[in-house]
């Protein structure tokens, strides 16, 4: 007969994952609340648009049973079948952050000690900045994988104001290149106040962190219009709350002199590009300013700058890796008015804050965090939320130049604990000894590496050879044949033990499946290492 080997297909997985009753998976108990209580555990959400079918499928069951619904496999294979590729990275624990549970949990200490603190006042300057209350207090997470997690008032609308900066700059490098926009903008830090009338020494504006810089910006944007650039931040934000306040655009005009003085100070030295209009350029970036969004919906954004210009809930590539380059790396030097050096000294990370109390947070390839909360510092940055941002690289090794080899002070929630390899070490070898091959399946699609190997250096098909578990080890056999224990393959186990028909079936796979030179080289590297060594 033809040898079949390879790891389940995804159509099987759903099987694999609810198979055995002692499965430790969390589709065990099989009920919906359970299902849903798990994938709450690995920080997807319910409201995730990528498991949407998922969802639908689950309700539209519960609404046709009377009374509770058991996830049955025909049932559970209907709900997830659709998704089953995320949820089983979910569960395996893939993602960025794989104890999300115990990330989470020291995300909420450090909101709460952050809570306490007192001090600044918030923005009077535009009216309607002034009527929100000092004791608002937010945070929200987004993970490269769409992990989330929330504390506090986060639901609560609040304007963008100067966090829309590097928003707008990224979707203008998208659109018209990095050459065309610094023709007219330039990249260093000003070391002034955000609202100077400064130009460098080529009478560019600083950056485009700066108003000057910015207003520059928008006059280069205006021909994608207002409802253009909304339609990119939805995107960023995975269709989630993107609004508008028109009390803070009228505001923001009525008290608007500082920005009209740099208009007319850019107009004079030549600034905008050719028959720009500039009192258009300034409606326009007083809008894009009183654009609204949530700490939840701001924190995908933050992600979506985080994954290289992709929104993670979404999928969709909404920027350019360039333009997504070039925004992270004006936000880490100009990002936080005359507090970015030190910022960047401390915190490490590309931010930008705004005079709403919004302060946006990027972790490069890890994860986007938006805080807020209105009390101001005396250069206009949010009290609380720089604290929260020194205090999270404080704890984890976010800060970008933390080494990640040698600085065990702190935590580093992307590697998985040292006790969960071991447990799963032990049941990998346990289940091969007992040719338990739905819980062989299952490691396959868990977070079990099916290389690993004991104490003695023996790996799963070595014990499932050893034993003559027919099954166990054609699972096994496509990932690993020839891992040497002690000098012995698992061919040579099987032969050892007398077991012919294992060494039958081995043999041919080797024959059909043969490893390259180099991969034997290495191995006989290792052994001999391994001899030297003993």
């Amino acid at each position: 007969r033809e040898l079949k080997y390879g790891p389940p297909y995804p159509r099987d997985a759903v099987s694999v994952l609810i198979s055995s009753p002692q499965s430790h998976s969390p589709f065990s108990p099989p009920s919906p609340f359970s299902f849903l209580s798990a994938l709450r555990s690995t920080g997807l959400l319910t409201s995730d648009p990528r498991l949407s079918d998922c969802m639908r499928q689950l309700r539209q069951s519960m609404q046709d049973s009377a009374g509770t619904v058991m996830m049955d496999q025909t049932l559970f294979r209907k709900c997830v079948g659709a998704n089953i590729l995320l949820l089983t990275q979910a569960f395996r624990r893939k993602f960025i952050i794989p104890d999300f549970e115990a990330f989470a949990s020291n995300i909420n200490q450090l909101y709460y000690s952050t809570q306490r603190q007192v001090g600044g006042h918030v923005a009077d300057y535009i009216p309607q900045l002034a009527k929100f209350s000092p004791d608002l207090w937010g945070v929200s997470l987004c993970t490269v994988d769409g992990q989330r997690h929330s504390a506090g008032d986060t639901k609560v609308p609040f304007c963008l104001q100067s966090c829309v900066k590097p928003l707008e700059y990224a979707i203008a490098v998208h659109e018209i290149g990095t050459e065309h926009v610094h023709r007219y903008v330039g990249k260093e830090p000003s070391g002034l106040k955000f609202n100077q009338l400064s130009l460098d020494e080529e009478d560019k504006p600083h950056n485009p962190m700066v108003n000057a810089g910015a207003i520059v910006i928008s006059s280069l944007l205006k021909v994608r219009g207002f409802l253009g650039v909304m339609e990119y931040l939805k995107k960023m934000a995975g269709t989630e709350y993107v609004g508008f306040s028109n009390a803070t655009f009228q505001s923001e005009k009525e008290t608007g002199d500082r920005n009209f003085a740099i208009g007319y100070y850019l107009k004079e030295k030549k600034c905008f590009p050719k028959n720009a209009d500039m009192i258009a350029a300034l409606d326009f970036y007083f809008q894009l300013c009183s654009i609204e969004v949530t700490c939840e919906s701001g924190s995908v954004m933050a992600a979506t700058l985080a994954n290289g210009g992709i929104c993670p809930i979404t999928g969709e590539q909404v920027l350019s890796a360039e333009a997504v380059r070039n925004t992270l790396s004006l936000m880490h030097s100009c990002g936080m008015y005359d507090f970015s050096g030190q910022f960047a000294f401390h915190v490490g990370l590309p931010a930008k804050s705004g005079v709403s109390g919004a302060v946006l947070l990027v972790v490069p390839n890890v994860m986007g965090i938006m805080c807020w909360s209105p009390p101001l510092d005396r250069v206009g940055n949010s009290v609380r939320g720089i604290h929260f941002c020194q205090e999270l690289v404080s704890l984890f090794n976010f800060h970008n130049y933390d080494n990640l080899r040698h600085f065990a002070r702190k935590l580093d929630p992307r590697r998985q604990s040292l006790d969960d390899r071991n447990k799963s070490v032990v049941n990998l070898m346990f289940a091969a000894y007992s040719g338990d091959v739905s819980a062989l399946r299952r490691f396959a699609l868990s977070a079990v590496d099916m290389e690993e190997k004991d104490y003695d250096s023996r790996t799963a098909l070595h014990v499932s050879s050893a034993e003559a578990h027919f099954e166990s080890f054609f699972l096994a056999a496509h990932i690993f044949l020839c891992v040497i224990r002690w000098g012995n393959t698992p061919l040579d186990d099987a032969r050892q033990f007398g077991w012919d028909g294992v060494v039958s079936v081995l043999t041919e796979y080797q024959r059909l499946y043969p490893r390259s030179s180099e991969s034997e080289t290495e191995d006989q590297r290792k052994l001999d290492t391994l001899k030297v060594v003993v």
